[in-house]
This record gives structure tokens, sequence and C-alpha cells, in this order.
């Protein structure tokens, strides 16, 4: 005797067998962003709390309150919306909202939050605490700035960088630009984009002046780093923030939001260094080296 098997799409008693569709994640071609919505997550750097960075067209990307608020605690002028990935101001007529990070954050010298923000401003702030007690986040020193000329400023914090016949403000120190590719176990890749096997810019004094067109500021000069003699492929893989290796895999995603500002000398007055830097840090064969720069 010999046993019926069960139809198609169903157990052995009958019952309808559930079905679980696989549906893998793409970028589209004309998005505005080609981070996935999973992987534009991160930690403010002032309070180490949970956010979300999003386009909002062609100014610079701006970090989200990770989870959606009702609209009717969020006064009209801090509320945001997301559509298609790209965040935009204002509400879009729903009972839900985003809220900018920056309103709320503890860590910010900003005039207090409106009353109906005050209670998520206040945990916030116990949640700093908490991961400053765990060892899990370690605020920034404040320290002032330090003044033009002086001999703490020969390796500026946010260095002004040429590239691709622009000039940005970068985030951080030009050996410590980090690669934004995602890795295969899922975490932000370590590489910098200064490598030991890739051709590195130069210090040069130049004008006190974007390459917009703006006049130069009168009597000023600056220290920029100019990638501009580089290859243009060294140069696009500088500007899309990728190490060697990823800049070879144009397929794998983005971890994070390019640190590149575009540069304006009276915006950016602060950080304009008249001198060149005497040192900077270059890993070498045999791990990191001091090299003297100049122009």
């Amino acid at each position: 005797m010999r046993s019926t098997p069960p139809p198609p799409g169903r157990h052995w008693d009958g019952s309808r067998r559930a079905h679980h569709v696989r549906r893998s994640l793409h970028v589209s071609p004309d998005s505005a962003s080609r981070l996935l919505r999973c992987g534009q997550g991160d930690r403010c750097r002032e309070c180490g709390n949970r956010i979300e960075w999003y386009h909002r067209g062609t100014q610079r990307p701006v970090s989200l309150h990770p989870h959606e608020l009702p609209a009717a605690r969020v006064p009209a002028v801090c509320r945001w919306h997301v559509s298609s990935g790209v965040a935009f101001p204002g509400g879009d007529g729903g009972s839900w909202c985003r809220l900018p990070h920056t309103v709320v954050c503890p860590a910010r010298d900003v005039p207090p939050p409106p009353p109906e923000l005050t209670e998520l401003r206040r945990s916030l702030a116990v949640n700093t605490r908490r991961l400053i007690d765990a060892g899990a986040f370690t605020p920034r020193p404040d320290s002032p700035a330090p003044r033009r000329g002086d001999s703490a400023a020969c390796r500026p914090a946010r260095p002004v960088v040429q590239l691709l016949y622009v000039r940005y403000l970068a985030a951080r120190p030009v050996d410590e630009i980090r690669c934004i590719a995602q890795t295969r176990r899922r975490h932000r890749c370590t590489s910098t984009l200064l490598s030991a096997g890739a051709p590195a810019g130069t210090w040069r004094l130049v004008p006190a002046t974007a390459t917009s067109g703006q006049l130069a500021l009168p009597a000023e000069v600056m220290a920029i780093y100019d990638l501009s003699r580089l290859p243009y492929a060294e140069q696009l893989r500088w500007r899309a923030q990728r190490c060697p290796q990823h800049a070879a895999i144009p397929t794998v995603a983005d971890l994070a939001v390019a640190d590149w500002e575009p540069f304006d000398p009276l915006a950016h007055h602060e950080h304009i260094h008249n001198r060149l830097p005497t040192r900077t840090r270059r890993p070498g064969p045999t791990g990191w080296a001091h090299e003297a720069v100049g122009p």
C-alpha cells in the first residue's frame, strides 16, 4: 500500500502551508540617496543618542530623531516628514511627523525646547548619562578652538579639502576620514581614505575664497589640502569617501553619509588657518609615521 502524498502547498494533514516570499533590497538608480533605509542609523557625536541621517535636496543631510512623534505634540516649526527617503521641513498633513535631533539634543547649548518636547530632551539626557557610566560613550571635551597662528593649529580639526575643483570642509582631520562603505558583517569600514598605497594630496596656501566665484577675503590666505593633481578616479574616490578596496566595488552599499560640506569662507571663517601644517600623520609600510609637508 502506498500513501498518497499531500497536495502542493499543504501540510500532511491538509492545512495550508505558509509561503514566505524572499525580497531583496535594491537602491533605485534615480534615488536621491544611495543609502538603504536600514543603513542610515548613527549616533550623535555630542550626546551619543541614536539618530537617522536623511538627504534634503541639495543641502547637507539632516539628523532626525529615530522615532515618529504625534504631530500634535510637536510645534509646527519643528515638524519634518520623509518622502521617498528624502526629508522635507514641515508636516505632510498626517497625524505623525519627524523631529530634528538638534532641537532635543541634551549636549547642545541652545535655547530650551518647547514645553511639548521638554520630557523627550530629559529622557535623552538620562540615556546619555547611562552611556557614559557604562563606558559606551565618551563626550568630546569642550575646549576652545585654537587661534590662527598658534602651534596647536598645526593640524586642523576640520581642514579645507579641494577636489574636483570644489573646496569642501571636512568633518575631521585628513588622516582620520573613514570609509563609509558597508562590510560583509554589516559594519562600517574601518579603513581611512589616506592609505599607504594610494597617492596623497599636498598642503598649499591659497587666497581665502571658495571655488564658486566668490571674492577673496582682504589680506587673507588659508591652508588647503589640495587633491587637484591626483588622477580623476582618485578624486572621485575621495568625493565618494571610500577606501581603495571599496572604491573598486561600486555595488557595495554606503553605511553613512559623506561628511563633505561645501566650504564658505564667510560662514566657516573660524576654520581658516593661515599657516601650513608642520607635520601630519600618514600610514607607512610599518605603521603610522610622521611626514613633513610643505607647499
